[in-house]
């Protein structure tokens, strides 16, 4: 039975994760502290060794591929996009923290969606299925069973808490920047039952769960 292992990767910071504003969509790069994060993290811990990297096409998910996985062949896919946040994107929660919609928002993401928002949390969740099922279907055509993913924490969030083994609720997936999880699925288990396992962290030895306070992932 073929098996299929991702290495599933946030992104490193922006100004505006460091900053704690919600970022979602807003194309930025990293920043000089995000840099020198992910260039530590690399001199202390062992990142997988693949060939191929999927990335998100915002800028912040390309650079972070590249610092991490230099000399990669990167393919971009769409649907690994961040979470649309519409008119919340550039504020902090001292700006928002007062507005109706946004107090909706926060009581129930999935029904509720930010004013000029391009998705519900509802369809965001559905789109980052797509993604995963069109990564793991390339995977199989292109004879390839390792693979890394450098996306958004939105986006882990939302694949973690609804396809992992042993499951956990979402907010609980929240992942530091240049960290995430390895999985592994087979056809089988995929096609059959939508599910992976979490077999381990990555990089190796380092601290995973989210620490700071940024916003957008």
């Amino acid at each position: 039975m073929v098996t299929y292992k991702l290495h599933l990767i946030r992104h490193g910071i922006t100004a505006g994760n460091r900053d704690g504003r919600y970022v979602g969509r807003m194309d930025l790069p990293l920043c000089a502290e995000g840099v020198q994060e992910l260039e530590a993290l690399r001199a202390a811990h062992a990142y997988p060794d693949v060939d191929t990297v999927y990335t998100s096409p915002l800028l912040r998910c390309i650079q972070t591929a590249g610092l991490l996985f230099p000399g990669r062949q990167l393919t971009v896919v769409e649907d690994l996009t961040e979470l649309s946040l519409g008119e919340f994107e550039g504020e902090s929660f001292e700006t928002l923290r007062d507005r109706p919609s946004y107090l909706a928002w926060l009581e129930n993401a999935g029904e509720n969606t930010p004013p000029a928002a391009l998705e519900t949390g509802r369809e965001f969740a559905a789109r980052t299925a797509v993604a995963l099922n069109a990564m793991l279907m390339n995977m199989s055509a292109e004879h390839l069973t390792e693979a890394a993913v450098v996306t958004h924490g939105g986006v882990l969030m939302s694949m973690l808490s609804r396809f992992a083994l042993p499951p956990r609720p979402l907010g609980e997936w929240a992942v530091a920047p240049g960290c995430g999880y390895t999985i592994r699925t087979s056809t089988q288990m995929w096609m059959r039952d939508e599910t992976f396992e979490i077999i381990g962290t990555v990089p190796r030895g380092a601290a995973v769960g989210e620490t700071r306070g940024g916003k957008g992932r």
